[in-house]
């Protein structure tokens, strides 16, 4: 390199273009047959923003090239281009270097590496559109020129930037099929491609377009179609998007393909949850509950210690099932303990460096003092106690609609709350909303555990409630590996079984007496309700009478739950009731698949001699709000069994609206119970099956009696404990305080 070309290197580094140009410009004059000066001098004017002159100056020198030179010149051109490009993007210039590589792309549009370049830049620079993809024609280039060259790492980084800017875009399911058709080795794509369909189908809550996009990688990996994982994922989003014939199959697919004990639990695990929630399976459901009870057994003999984290985090939420299909607690739940003890170890090897970590600096709070995160024992403080909530149900859902309270009622001078919205949903959800700005710290956190761990840890609370119990994987991991001097479970599911939780918050009624005999928690009873709210929500009722062809002076029953809770037992004593009070009509609704639940209650009916014509299935509404103001239209409603209702008892008390539920042993076989009771109603609480159809068939034909329940109902508002939010958080901060050692 001559002394001017060093000094128009130095003016560009510098940003003075004018003076590198002008040297260049003395340079053509010098010497006019150097090709090379006339780039160098375009690209400076392009920096000038003289993008006409940059042009004018590259295709008068291209117009006088012979036909064996344009190739070679072409590449010249693109070289000096792509050189100071690089130079921009590595100073952090990317709006600079996107525009010097949309010219780029127009003297070759080719160029598959810079077309990739720019998305990636426009993505940066979050200008990028899904529709990008079709207009710079990468899909086409893909599809049609297999040969073209490209870095295949960055077209690996490219797919997965794309996923998560644009992953709903039709588009980008096309740039994913083109991808993993131009680069068929598919566990290049494996885990890129699993983590975007976890994010689409879980978090954005788009199933449908996850199945479509592992559909598309799965007809492509010819070598392995069976992958267990797929499949796995596959189930789980043929069963969210309510797919359930296709969710079950692929279900069972999985099932028979797993070869390892952790393997065969989830995929029974899978099996259960597709037949349950479509509903109506019931001898497939006894089968599978008695099988998935072996394989727990069988593991607990096992006692694995080093388990991968995958096969970790799938061996407890499988326990889900096992409740709505007996009401065994005593039995059940020692199963479990042992399991989360399982569990809980191997989690501890798998993160073994920071579990240990998390370990070392954390001691309970003590009267008069702390000892927590460098205070020092005996020193009086006065801060706040820092308590966190941990849970991916902070939104639109029951465990959204039930813990408003106890947030909006703690008293923020002595309590500072955490929240930890584990796989936050990226959609609008306004209860989700409230939570996070009713939080004085809130952090929205996905689906990584140690991830979660480490900001749990950073925040060194003084008690971690787990809200989620068994119902989330991550959860579980992150309580399991003991981030704060106490943890405790309240409200989710019930207590997981875990050995890092100290607590589990009941009330006199939710747990019998001789619970704590098969509890590994400690059983906290708060003295009248684990749970209490202020209200709810009521909107404009959608259904009518006459619109569901029922006479004005019908009886109707009403049973609002999901396919997972039709247990036929309980179904059965509700077509007695139907049977035994004349014009009477039974209205059903919940999530579940219709043909098979049709079947299941039509079954049932015909067996008990009741009209199928009495039977009504209603669709779901539209919002909350609708279906609470839809209770108005019951005159009784029929609760369900083992798994009672919880957010819908609730609901159906708050509307004054007569219920009977059977009462069982297990935490949720007993939340109507104790929620009646703190309504102060007695009326509808039933021991054994018999006295659940007498109930059922005393409130039908008793107008004067459910008008007497619904008035005492009403009257409740005022004075009981289950609509007191505020009494009830005053109790729980006090438990909390106690639990502490305060």
């Amino acid at each position: 390199m001559t002394n001017w070309q060093q000094q128009a290197e130095h003016y560009l580094i510098q940003g003075n273009y004018s003076q590198a140009a002008s040297l260049y410009e003395q340079a053509i004059e010098a010497e006019p047959d150097v090709i090379a000066y006339y780039w160098h001098l375009g690209l400076l004017f392009l920096l000038q923003g003289q993008e006409t002159e940059a042009q004018t100056t590259w295709l008068l020198v291209m117009a006088e090239a012979e036909s064996d030179q344009v190739e070679s010149w072409t590449e010249e051109l693109l070289q000096v281009l792509q050189t100071e490009a690089e130079r921009r993007q590595e100073l952090g210039d990317d709006a600079l270097a996107w525009a010097i590589r949309q010219h780029m792309r127009e003297i070759c549009p080719t160029n598959l590496t810079n077309l990739l370049e720019i998305i990636a830049l426009s993505i940066k620079l979050e200008t990028f559109r899904g529709d990008d993809l079709t207009e710079l024609g990468v899909i086409e280039l893909l599809q049609t020129q297999p040969t073209v060259e490209c870095n295949q790492q960055l077209l690996k980084e490219v797919l997965e930037q794309i996923l998560e800017a644009e992953p709903l875009h039709p588009a980008s399911l096309a740039f994913t099929e083109a991808c993993l058709a131009y680069l068929p080795n598919p566990e290049f794509w494996f885990w890129p491609l699993l983590s975007a369909c976890m994010k689409i189908g879980h978090t954005l809550k788009q199933p449908t377009i996850a199945a479509s996009f592992l559909e598309r990688y799965r007809s492509l990996n010819l070598q392995n179609p069976h992958n267990i994982e797929i499949l796995r994922h596959l189930a789980t989003f043929y069963q969210d998007a309510r797919n359930y014939d296709q969710g079950i199959e692929t279900a069972k697919l999985c099932y028979s393909l797993s070869e390892s004990l952790p393997d065969q639990i989830s995929g029974i695990n899978l099996v259960l949850r597709g037949i349950m929630n479509a509903g109506g399976y019931w001898q497939e459901v006894s089968a599978a509950c008695q099988t998935l009870e072996s394989l727990l057994v069988s593991l607990i003999k096992e006692q694995p210690a080093n388990l991968s984290d995958v096969e970790t985090l799938r061996l407890l939420t499988p326990f889900f099932p096992l409740v709505h299909f007996k009401d065994e607690p005593s039995h059940f739940r020692p199963i479990l303990n042992q399991i989360a003890e399982v569990f809980q170890r191997n989690i501890r090897v798998y993160a073994k460096e920071r579990a240990e970590w998390y370990g070392s600096p954390l001691t309970p709070l003590n009267k008069g003092g702390i000892e927590h995160g460098g205070i020092e024992q005996g020193v009086k403080t006065t801060r706040p106690l820092k308590v966190g909530y941990l849970c991916h149900c902070l939104r639109r859902h029951s465990v959204g609609w039930l813990a408003r309270w106890l947030f909006e009622h703690h008293d923020r001078e002595r309590f500072q709350l955490y929240g930890y919205f584990l796989d936050y949903k990226l959609v609008n959800d306004n209860v989700q909303e409230w939570y996070v700005n009713q939080v004085d710290h809130p952090h929205k956190l996905g689906i990584h555990v140690l991830e979660v761990a480490e900001q749990v840890y950073q925040d060194q609370l003084d008690i971690l409630i787990d809200l989620d119990s068994i119902t989330l994987d991550i959860s579980c991991a992150v309580m399991a590996l003991k981030l704060a001097p106490v943890q405790v479970t309240w409200l989710g599911w019930d207590a997981s079984g875990l050995p890092a939780i100290d607590y589990v918050i009941a009330d006199p009624y939710v747990l019998p007496d001789s619970a704590q005999e098969y509890y590994s928690e400690k059983i906290w009873r708060l003295p009248q309700t684990y749970i209490a709210v202020d209200g709810f929500e009521v909107g404009v009722p959608s259904l009518r009478r006459d619109h569901l062809d029922i006479p004005n002076d019908a009886t109707i029953y009403l049973s609002s739950q999901k396919g997972y809770k039709r247990n036929p037992d309980t179904t059965r004593l509700q077509m007695k009731i139907i049977k035994a009070v004349p014009n009477s009509y039974f209205l059903i609704k919940g999530k579940s698949d219709q043909d098979s639940i049709k079947r299941f209650f039509n079954q049932i009916a015909e067996e008990e001699g009741v009209e199928c014509d009495r039977l009504r299935f209603l669709p779901e509404v539209p919002t909350e709000a609708v279906h609470r103001a839809n209770l108005g239209i019951a005159d009784v409603v029929l609760d369900t069994y083992p798994y009672n209702g919880a957010t819908t008892t609730l609901e159906t008390l708050w509307m004054g609206i007569p219920l009977v539920t059977r009462v069982g042993e297990q935490f949720v076989a007993r939340n109507s119970y104790t929620m009646m009771m703190n309504a102060g109603i007695t009326e509808g609480i039933a021991w054994t099956d018999d006295e659940y159809i007498e109930w059922g068939i005393r409130l039908g034909k008793d107008p004067a009696l459910r008008q007497q329940i619904s008035w005492k109902l009403r009257q409740s508002r005022q004075t009981a404990p289950l609509w007191n939010g505020k009494e009830f958080t005053r109790e729980m901060e006090k438990a909390y305080l106690e639990m502490l050692g305060r």
